[in-house]
């Protein structure tokens, strides 16, 4: 895929390391098939796990019969939710998000009651994985079937079946006194929102509905557990949070947090959905019933049918915009589907709706709302894609209805250093003016789009980042090279722009660290991998550690020379001294052995500015108006970056949230029949882009540091999968004069507009 490659800053220009792109510590392992995933790992001993999982989505379970499942020769262990303990309703604090321990619980492994199609009931484990598949279909089990809830809107109904007899609407902040769907509805609101409407001299309103998607992670989940003789739990898995896992596991449990180690394997994608745990428990009382180590993989059906997804909505918008073009009143109603359990992202997607631009009036109502679907998760800015569907498809159509050009309506209304988000916080300096007029000055745009049935589009988009703990260690060698630990897990190279950012600081090559991401007992207190935070968070607990090298080496150099610490400074990789005297970093480090203990420098970064990031996405489409089918003829995202530390991967993770969000808006959906079956929870039938679907993919980096980082970093990993399902509907309406508000905009809904459009006009 192509990039355009951007313009250094004074900022990035004095850097050494920093903008460079070194060749990945870990390259060599991946590549070559070395690198060690979940479903790798081997113990002398270890058994196969396999789990039942319910056929109904929605149903009581009368009875549970193990016994035939237990005497099958082979089988070592049977578990099901009694052999876990009790949980409360005590919410967890997971770094991104909470959780509620006990609906974690019943997730994990169902009670009474099973929510959705694949919810887990029983796991077995045995002496291989078809002895442990040939018990799980010996218990025997009985079911009342219930009447499932599938949309959230059926679901808000007063009498649309009930998934939880005790959950009652918080409702602005008071407990209703009837049971509902409905977990939470809150409202965020500024202004005069009346007189802003009435100030407008032009209102549009519409709703847009957006379907279920999965994340699409390549490796499925995973855990190899042992519940060792002295009481203590280790864990090997792929996971974004190591941390989190290990609280997780720990708190179903009710075991110490200190008897559980949770083992970093490499992760073949998560995007947000390996977050919550799922089969470590399991594997883990699995291991403490047989006395051995257990495995458990998900198979890519239960992956479908049993993780978490990002979730459908409906989401209504009302804005108003005055005749010369300002905006002066938003409203937006969003409500979200949950899946079984509350905790939907529709907080995330309230905070973002009107995020872009400065509305002075505006009001925000959210809806948490569980169906009987798998308990959703994050997904690559969780909730903000759908709000942006929506907002950006009605900006367009002011636009259009106004005659104004979309570029300068939102060069006029977009968000600057001190306006006010709708949900409390004022901006600090932000690049959204920066992303819109670098799609405004690039090639793509200056470039007549010619031909039938074509059309171009953009949008913008926005995800306020996450800061959060993270801790560092670097152990310098005698040879110069610096040994960094961290417990960041990589999923998108972050072990090179955390080490970069070391090495940039110490005045040394990027080649001469080797980071090693490691378990929960090796290294203090993580947070997870997600909210685009590691880059920006661990990367400034890297930066305190290689400051706190400087120190010592400082130090050091001043008992050498003989000479007070003041007179001695740390500088471009030497530490200079009195009368001209200057060790560099590899001599210093040489003399370290002999001058005093090992210089080990320590890292603690809880950074409270993550600085927002935002994006301007451009696309030209061509529709086959007799199939539906859009083909994607040329995509340009920029994005305001803050600073790129290793660019080629700030790269990679634009065209790959593009390619998401592209997939999402033309094709990903779940597709559940009537009695709640996923009717495509394979690759095969769920649809998503592949290269045969994508064009050349063109990023342009906007460099506006953030000035809560001290190398300016800003995440980038959440906002490009924000714009494009609108980029594409602008397009599309453009291209056939159709504007689509329900996503997937497949070729059967596509068409189905096509017709319409056509038989209203009487062709």
């Amino acid at each position: 895929m192509a990039t355009i490659e951007h313009e250094k800053t004074a900022e990035t220009q004095k850097y050494k390391v920093i903008g460079t792109r070194p060749i990945r510590h870990d390259g060599v392992d991946k590549v070559t098939g070395r690198a060690l995933y979940g479903a790798d790992k081997r113990l002398t001993g270890m058994l196969a796990g396999a789990m039942l999982r319910s056929p109904h989505a929605h149903a009581n379970i009368k009875s549970l019969d193990t016994s035939l499942a237990e005497k099958l020769p082979g089988v070592h262990a049977v578990v099901t939710s009694a052999d876990l303990p009790d949980c409360t309703d005590k919410v967890a604090n997971l770094g991104e998000g909470s959780v509620n321990l006990k609906h974690l619980s019943n997730n994990v492994l169902a009670g009474e009651k099973v929510l959705y199609r694949g919810h887990a009931i029983a796991a077995v484990a045995a002496d291989d994985i078809h002895i442990a598949q040939e018990a799980v279909k010996l218990i025997k089990i009985e079911y009342e079937v219930l009447p499932p809830v599938l949309h959230v809107l059926d679901a808000m109904q007063e009498n649309a079946p009930l998934l939880h007899d005790d959950l009652k609407t918080d409702e602005l902040g008071e407990i209703a006194d009837q049971p509902s769907n409905v977990a939470k509805h809150f409202r965020f609101e500024q202004g005069d929102l009346e007189a802003g409407f009435a100030a407008a001299d032009v209102v549009v309103e519409h709703e847009f509905k957006t379907a279920t998607v999965h994340q699409g992670y390549i490796e499925p989940h995973n855990a190899t557990a042992l519940w060792n003789a002295d009481g203590h739990i280790t864990v090997w898995m792929s996971t974004q949070g190591t941390f989190t896992a290990r609280q997780q596991t720990a708190e179903l449990l009710h075991v110490p947090v200190s008897h559980v180690k949770v083992v970093p394997m490499e992760i073949g994608g998560g995007f947000g959905g390996k977050i919550s745990v799922y089969l470590p428990p399991v594997a883990a009382v699995l291991s403490k019933k047989s006395g051995r180590p257990v495995q458990l993989v998900m198979s890519r059906t239960d992956v479908f049918e049993a993780t978490g997804p990002t979730p459908g909505s409906v989401i209504r918008i009302k804005l108003g915009v005055d005749k010369e073009g300002n905006i002066t009143a938003g409203e937006a109603w969003l409500a979200y589907e949950a899946g079984a359990y509350p905790g939907s992202p529709v907080g995330a997607g309230a905070m973002c709706v009107f995020s872009c631009y400065d509305i002075p009036n505006a009001k925000v109502d959210g809806f948490d709302v569980v169906v009987n679907k798998p308990r959703t998760n994050a997904y690559r800015a969780p909730g903000a894609t759908n709000a942006a569907f929506a907002m950006e498809t009605v900006v367009d159509e002011i636009c259009e209805k106004l005659q104004l050009d979309p570029v300068e309506f939102r060069l006029k209304n977009a968000a600057v250093e001190g306006t006010r988000r709708v949900d409390g916080p004022v901006y600090p300096r932000i690049g959204m003016v920066e992303t819109i007029e670098a799609i405004r000055d690039c090639e793509h745009f200056q470039t007549p789009l010619e031909g039938k049935h074509r059309g171009r589009g953009m949008a913008t988009g926005f995800w306020f980042n996450i800061g959060l703990k993270s801790t560092a260690q670097a152990t310098v060698n005698p040879d110069g090279t610096v040994g960094l630990v961290e417990g960041s897990t990589d999923i998108g190279g972050t072990r090179a722009s955390i080490a970069m950012q070391l090495a940039e600081t110490l005045g040394i090559a990027a080649e001469d660290v080797v980071p090693t991401v490691v378990d929960t007992d090796s290294i203090g207190y993580t947070d997870v991998t997600g909210g685009s935070r590691v880059t920006f968070a661990t990367g400034w607990a890297a930066y305190l550690a290689a400051i706190d090298i400087q120190d010592q080496m400082v130090e050091r150099a001043a008992k050498i020379w003989d000479c007070d610490a003041t007179k001695v400074h740390y500088e471009d990789g030497a530490i200079h001294g009195p009368d001209g005297n200057k060790l560099t970093f590899k001599e210093m480090a040489a003399k370290a052995q002999t001058t005093g203990e090992p210089i080990i420098g320590r890292g603690s970064a809880d950074p409270q500015q993550p600085g927002g990031a935002f994006g301007t996405h451009l696309v030209d489409v061509e529709v086959d108006v007799d199939t539906g089918k859009v083909t994607v003829l040329r995509y340009t995202a920029a994005q305001d970056v803050g600073t790129a530390i290793h660019p080629a991967y700030v790269e990679g993770q634009i065209q790959g949230g593009a390619v998401q969000g592209i997939g999402w808006g033309l094709n990903e959906e779940y597709y559940y029949d009537d009695e709640g079956t996923m009717r495509n929870s394979t690759y095969l039938d769920y649809r998503m882009p592949t290269t045969y679907d994508l064009p050349m993919i063109d990023t342009i980096l906007v460099e506006v540091p953030n000035p809560g980082h001290p190398y300016g970093v800003r995440g980038v990993g959440e906002v490009p999968i924000v714009p494009p399902p609108a980029a594409l509907a602008n397009a599309i309406y453009q291209a056939t004069g159709i504007r689509m508000r329900e996503l997937p905009m497949s070729p059967p809904k596509l068409l189905h507009e096509i017709l319409g459009k056509a038989k209203t006009n009487g062709a």
